[in-house]
């Protein structure tokens, strides 16, 4: 039989199963992780100053005033104490107000879409330094990456040299989806025929994890890749090694978009000029129309239209129809 002190720790076993845990969250690899884990623990600190005092007074209350304890002062008719209302009112509002300014200033410092200002808390971007841009289109249900600069492209795979500002440009062939990587920044929708974007620093050499951490279909448990934050040097390496690969063209591409599950990883040497606007645009298929076209032409329609609003009435219909159909000086 097990010893009543053994059974009791029987439920601190599942502690030790934690252990194991591995705390990217809290301990990131990334200048803008590290700040939002900085800003999780801050909020958390904040919301204890209420939590463990409500805890502790909970225990201290029914201790004092259980039944069998004579000796605890009996007031049935009490009903009211100000200071005690200003001190459960007023402590939270206090921590309410500071957890807004907080969130508020964090909100704003740490929007993805603003280009970095430090590459960590010690190292601040170099003025006229040029971010490595990075294009991201999730798929089903895989993650390709185009590197515009360097011409190449891959699939599942992300490689960018530390202590350099990257930013992700992000958009979706199918549904949505999110794209994030633990160590680096926080994660990021994408969405078809939009684009959104991300400005992150890896600060350390390793692999890491990245995945969708959005619900996608059938694949989504599957659509994961892997981080390599490498040096200068490797990631040089890397890029002179990917460009013997293939040509990922726009038939090819329209191959790849087709859905598939634990997709391996691609490297493709050579990119079709602008695949990644026409993704954006959905407009790869050949003698499809892009929607920025569409948009385009539907803005001179509109123009047109509200300048034979604003004809006189007087105008006759041959007048109105020519000015319906003209086409409006495009302003620069």
């Amino acid at each position: 039989m097990i010893p009543p002190i053994a059974r009791r720790g029987l439920f601190l076993a599942p502690l030790l199963w934690l252990t194991g845990c591995n705390t990217v969250v809290l301990n990131p690899s990334g200048d803008i992780a590290a700040q939002q884990a900085h800003l999780v623990v801050v909020s958390t600190l904040l919301m204890l100053l209420i939590i463990v005092p409500v805890m502790f007074l909970i225990c201290l209350f029914a201790w004092r005033y259980r039944r069998s304890n004579t000796s605890a002062e009996y007031t049935p008719d009490w009903d009211h104490s100000t200071k005690l209302e200003l001190l459960i009112w007023g402590a939270p509002l206090l921590i309410i107000i500071v957890l807004g300014l907080i969130t508020w200033i964090y909100t704003h410092l740490l929007d993805p879409y603003r280009p970095l200002s430090r590459i960590d808390e010690h190292r601040p971007v170099v003025a006229g330094i040029k971010p490595l841009e990075v294009q991201v289109v999730s798929m089903d249900w895989k993650w390709m990456f185009i590197y515009p600069e360097q011409g190449i492209a891959t699939v599942n795979e992300l490689v960018t040299p530390i202590d350099v500002p990257v930013v992700f440009k992000m958009t979706s062939s199918s549904v949505m989806n999110a794209f994030y990587i633990p160590a680096l920044a926080g994660m990021v929708y994408t969405m078809p025929g939009m684009e959104t974007q991300l400005n992150a620093v890896m600060n350390k050499v390793g692999v890491y994890d990245g995945f969708s951490s959005n619900y996608s279909g059938a694949g989504f448990s599957d659509m994961k890749f892997k981080y390599h934050g490498v040096s200068q040097a490797d990631f040089d390496a890397w890029v002179a090694k990917t460009r013997a690969g293939g040509a990922l063209t726009r038939a090819e591409f329209q191959a790849l978009d087709k859905p598939t599950i634990k997709h391996p990883i691609m490297h493709f040497g050579s990119v079709d000029k602008g695949l990644y606007d026409l993704v954006l645009n959905r407009c790869v298929a050949e003698g499809s129309v892009c929607m920025n076209h569409m948009m385009h032409q539907d803005a001179k329609r509109n123009e047109a239209a509200a300048a034979v609003k604003a004809l006189p009435k007087d105008v006759c219909e041959t007048d109105v129809a020519t000015a319906a159909t003209a086409q409006p000086t495009r302003k620069e």
